[in-house]
């Protein structure tokens, strides 16, 4: 038997020579292979998902195995985003509800090595820290002090994934006046630059006639 280790994008992985590469010495149909591999990965579109092909070399039979995607990914996925916070401590990217961290959780779990679900819930939370993700419009350090007070206790237990539309409509109207004062800001931080640029480039300008006077 032999393994294959992939990371393709969710129903969409594509020819390429690496795949070619270690197939085709094998004899497997290479374009089979990845119409199979799309298939299976059909639900994670837009993710990276991991991916392992156990091939019989005597037999062809491919076996597809798709892992759990990593959990920046299936953030990025809820938050409809490509790309997370370069400087989180600066920039939010999104707003998750509880409910939506312990969808995500629910993803992971029997990937993770902890067979205890809050703490699974507890390192989806840590994620979106990472990625500058704020949760029930807070910082992730308030809301794990709110879930060792309790809090979110029934939510977690009962696995809730359904968020409320009001609330989900308060979560949104919130991020949106959050993403307004970080466009402000960025502007003004531009500004700022272009007139140094500009003061910069006076200061260059103006040291020849200086020197024609003297």
């Amino acid at each position: 038997m032999a393994l294959v280790k992939l990371l393709v994008e969710g129903g969409n992985m594509t020819p390429g020579p690496a795949v070619a590469q270690q197939l085709g010495p094998m004899g497997i149909n290479v374009g089979q292979v990845i119409s199979d591999v799309n298939t299976a990965t059909s639900e994670f579109k837009g993710v990276t998902v991991p991916v392992h092909l156990t091939i019989d070399p005597e037999t062809k039979t491919v076996s597809i195995k798709v892992l759990s995607p990593p959990t920046s990914e299936l953030i990025k996925k809820e938050l409809k985003i490509e790309k997370a916070s370069g400087a989180r401590l600066k920039q939010r990217v999104g707003n998750f509800a509880i409910e939506q961290v312990i969808s995500i959780a629910k993803a992971k779990h029997n990937s993770m090595l902890s067979n205890d679900f809050m703490a699974t819930v507890k390192s989806i939370l840590g994620t979106c820290q990472a990625l500058g993700v704020l949760v029930e419009s807070k910082e992730i350090s308030e809301v794990l002090e709110e879930i060792t007070e309790g809090k979110y206790t029934e939510e977690i237990e009962a696995q809730k994934t359904d968020v409320n539309p009001e609330k989900q409509k308060e979560l949104d109207n919130y991020f949106a006046d959050i993403e307004a004062q970080q466009e402000a800001v960025q502007k003004a931080e531009e500004e700022e630059k272009a007139a140094e640029e500009e003061k910069k480039a006076e200061a260059v300008t103006k040291a020849p006639e200086e020197e024609k006077k003297e």
